[in-house]
């Protein structure tokens, strides 16, 4: 791969050199953007970042001592990179803990299966929880029983996660986790279990947040053979199955989270900058405590960082600034009235007197595959801009995709909501769910070349955006048609 980006690189170079100038600057801003491009395929420090936040950390569960611990080490990297304006802003947050997690079979064929709880979820009784199950194929068919119709039954959806390169199989079965168990506990369910929402076969179960607060009831994943196992059980015996949950899991203690927050500061006006216009990257910190979220998202920390690294390091500054964020808890849904991203609606919040500064904002929480293609807001596709980032990302393998942005990401959702334009460089989810919120999601699931290839297009795409006096606010007209 490597190879191959060097050889297009080399190519595209000369195609933007021979074109002349596609910014309304000069070609010098995208000559320093090929130029970033190509030093992030020969050197970046993206891979050692997230080998050291994951070798030292492990698992980083939101409110724990080694999230905080990570912050920590995360602001005095930031330092010793040169960003400026380095702070750790903190945030109350409620600590879940996992617990124990146990299921079994009772009836007709007796034996354990492989769980996790539901992160959120709540325990069990000490004696557990005892009862036949209901099972559907497909999460509708829950959704069409009436209320009470599950009374004293464990409601068990086996839905399959449909594989895809965009992660859509995913969005389309993340509410069976997320309003599954207060669907069930609707219809007079005591208990929830789901097929994790994974795309592989491997005998582990996949975590993830489900809806906190009353009208739920405890809540387990089970690994994808063992909905298998399931599906068997049903067509070999008539009698009904039986089921014995246990947890131990629940909100133990008053805890906090915070987000990490550096930049690169746009040179000064004088010098034709425009400083106090600010473009926002970054990803979580935090992770599940299964694995050491390594895909999820130690690689799109170190992605954003290295990429900002990068910049710092040039010559001169771009003309806006670039703020990283490394926001915190993500992963764990909170107590109502705020069920998730606690860390990006703290940022938000905080920041609601800014957000007409704000250029833009994105960032990477899609694992470490390759980026495939870029969105941009609407009003962007005919435009010099887009025409300049394309000519400097083609030689990655990133195509654009004429679809208007309407996210960045998760962290993103707070302060798009706000009126800030997001962008999106969108990467190779195809074995993503494989590991994603598994105890699989380990560094050896990163390559490198992928990583180095991640850090290149952000590098050069940021440099192109921060440089330039682009208003997306401002754009208008139609979206193009997609191809």
């Amino acid at each position: 791969m490597r190879l191959t980006v060097r050889l297009l690189a080399a190519s595209a170079l000369a195609l933007s050199l021979a074109a002349g100038p596609t910014l309304a600057q000069d070609a010098r801003t995208v000559r320093e953007a090929e130029q970033l491009r190509n030093r992030a395929l020969r050197d970046n420090v993206a891979y050692e970042l997230v080998e050291e936040l994951t070798t030292r950390f492990g698992p980083r569960l939101a409110g724990s001592a080694s999230e905080q611990a990570s912050a920590a080490w995360g602001a005095a990297k930031f330092r010793e990179m040169g960003f400026d304006n380095v702070s750790i802003e903190q945030f109350p947050l409620a600590l879940w803990t996992r617990g124990e997690a146990r299921v079994e079979i009772l009836s007709p064929f007796p034996q354990p299966l492989q769980v996790v709880a539901l992160g959120g979820s709540m325990a069990t009784p000490a004696e557990g929880i005892e009862g036949e199950a209901a099972i559907f194929e497909t999460y509708q068919q829950l959704l069409d029983q009436p209320e009470g119709s599950l009374t004293g039954k464990i409601a068990v959806v086996l839905q399959d996660t449909v594989q895809a390169q965009d992660g859509r199989g995913y969005g389309a079965t993340s509410p069976i986790r997320g309003n599954g168990p207060f669907e069930a506990a609707r219809r007079g369910a005591v208990g929830y279990v789901l097929r994790s929402l994974g795309t592989h076969d491997h005998r582990f179960a996949h975590t993830g947040a489900t809806r906190v607060g009353e009208g739920t009831v405890p809540s387990f994943a089970m690994s994808p053979p063992d909905a298998d196992q399931l599906r068997r059980m049903v067509r070999m015996s008539d009698r009904p199955v039986r089921m014995r949950l246990f947890s131990s899991a629940g909100f133990t203690a008053d805890s906090h989270s915070q987000n990490v927050v550096g930049e690169v500061r746009g040179r000064s006006a004088r010098d034709g900058g425009a400083p106090d216009e600010v473009i926002v990257i970054g990803g979580h910190l935090d992770s599940w405590d299964l694995g050491t979220g390594a895909i999820d998202d130690g690689a799109g920390v170190a992605i954003t960082a290295a990429a900002l690294k990068l910049i710092e390091d040039m010559p001169r500054r771009p003309r806006r600034t670039i703020r990283v964020v490394w926001w915190g808890s993500e992963e764990v849904s909170q107590p109502p009235p705020a069920q998730g991203l606690a860390g990006a609606r703290f940022y938000a919040d905080s920041r609601r007197g800014e957000m007409e500064r704000h250029v833009a904002i994105s960032e990477s929480d899609f694992g470490a595959g390759p980026i495939y293609s870029l969105n941009l807001p609407a009003g962007a596709a005919d435009t010099d801009f887009r025409r300049a980032v394309q000519a400097v990302l083609t030689p990655l393998g990133v195509l654009f995709d004429p679809a208007p942005a309407t996210g960045g990401g998760p962290d993103t959702g707070p302060t798009v909501a706000l009126g800030v334009p997001a962008f999106r460089l969108n990467q190779d989810g195809t074995d993503y769910f494989d590991t994603h919120h598994t105890a699989d999601d380990v560094l050896d699931r990163i390559d490198p070349e992928a990583l180095d290839q991640n850090v290149a297009a952000w590098a050069a795409f940021l440099w192109l955006l921060a440089d330039s006096d682009v208003d997306f606010r401002a754009l208008r007209g139609p979206a193009a048609p997609a191809n």
